[in-house]
């Protein structure tokens, strides 16, 4: 690839490990035009290898697992969402014999082929099943503000209150394993900037732009994150990291298995989810996820680099199938078209731009750092990000 791309869909140089781009922050090329990314993605594949080690660390948490599980109903808990990675976690998990609770943030987005799927795993496997449904209006609340806040990841709140309830329902089973169906392989590991949220930039959000309070909105402060952490003793794991994955033979497998349906696209399970993925932060803000997506898959080998680049060429998006989306999301939404459209039409704002936890945990991460790795069992992936960008002087400067 030459150093200036003229791919569509690509802004300035893009790396020639994957298709990370200039679009993409804080991202800086060598010489022979490897990323800031891809050295950081290979970090992480060395950090955690597969093979025969990684079948031998999952094993571990398996014993660990049943060991704590001993005298209790349950060994773990498991966050569904009908998706390809949560339904084959579901399998995964039955398949060592543990003892699951499937838990499902119910926020009223799901649509009818995730719920679907989460039956035809739970019922033949026979895995207890909760849902967790939180007032409507808050929902609807909650995500109108962050589209008014000109917020790239407006779905933010939507995996935040899922992490919460999970860790919430982990210290009320009194459960120490809450078992995470990501794969950094094949999903790749998105910029902070993308994707951070916390409780206290969603409160901020909430109350600024839709005058709301959180009654029933599952939220956790980073006080409450260590006491389930430090305290509790609550970890979470991801056997993906571990074990061999990829999502066509995942999808293979639960397809002729459980007669599970596809939905044709990343997090797509979720109408709001896919509304924000294909839509808002492509057309708003220039951020398309799928070149992090397809540039971890380019790097493990299950995409060619020519194979990717023609996808992403492609907008994520029909035309006549986005307007049928916008105009079922701000119906939903109770917004007005010509509010929607004005949000569309000017700047967007930025992590910066809200407060969060965020600085302060850049501001101690030294200190925090050592104490994480201890404490939990997977070292988070923003934590990669930040350690190599304190190395080059690079940081964030959102408000605390």
């Amino acid at each position: 690839m030459d150093k200036k791309n003229e791919k569509i869909g690509f802004k300035g140089r893009v790396c020639t490990q994957g298709l990370w781009d200039e679009s993409i922050p804080d991202i800086q090329f060598d010489e022979f035009g490897i990323s800031s990314y891809a050295k950081t993605f290979q970090r992480m594949l060395d950090y955690y290898p597969r093979g025969e080690k990684g079948l031998q660390e999952w094993l571990s948490f398996v014993d660990k697992m049943k060991a704590d599980g001993k005298g209790k109903k349950y060994d773990c808990i498991v966050g569904v969402s009908g998706g390809t990675d949560s339904s084959y976690l579901l399998h995964i998990t039955k398949k060592y014999g543990l003892r699951v609770l499937a838990v499902y943030l119910d926020n009223g987005w799901g649509s009818d082929i995730c719920v679907k799927n989460i039956k035809k795993l739970v019922d033949p496997l026979e895995i207890d099943f909760e849902s967790y449904v939180i007032d409507y209006q808050e929902v609807i609340d909650v995500l109108k503000a962050y589209l008014r806040a000109e917020f790239p990841w407006a779905d933010g709140p939507t995996d935040h209150a899922i992490k919460s309830i999970l860790y919430k329902t982990a210290a009320r089973e009194n459960l120490k394993y809450i078992i995470n169906g990501h794969d950094f392989r094949s999903e790749g590991f998105q910029p902070n900037e993308w994707t951070y949220t916390d409780a206290k930039q969603i409160r901020y959000i909430a109350n600024k732009f839709c005058k709301r309070s959180l009654k029933s909105f599952p939220t956790m402060s980073i006080w409450k994150f260590g006491y389930y952490s430090f305290l509790k003793k609550i970890k979470l794991v991801r056997p993906f990291f571990y074990l061999p994955y990829t999502k066509k033979e995942a999808k293979d497998l639960l397809k002729a298995t459980y007669g599970w349906e596809d939905y044709q696209g990343h997090h797509y399970e979720n109408v709001f989810t896919k509304f924000i993925i294909s839509y808002w932060l492509v057309e708003k803000f220039g951020i398309d996820k799928r070149k992090i997506t397809y540039s971890g898959q380019v790097m493990t080998g299950e995409f060619s680099r020519e194979e990717a680049f023609s996808i992403i060429s492609e907008k994520p998006f029909t035309l006549d199938s986005i307007e049928r989306d916008i105009t079922f999301v701000i119906k939903k939404l109770n917004m007005k078209r010509d509010e929607f459209d004005t949000l569309m039409a000017i700047p967007g704002k930025s992590i910066n731009d809200y407060p969060s936890y965020l600085p302060l945990i850049t501001r101690f991460q030294k200190v925090v750092f050592p104490l994480i790795k201890r404490l939990l069992p997977d070292k988070p992936l923003m934590f990669f990000q930040l350690e190599d960008r304190e190395k080059t002087g690079k940081g964030f400067v959102s408000k605390s």
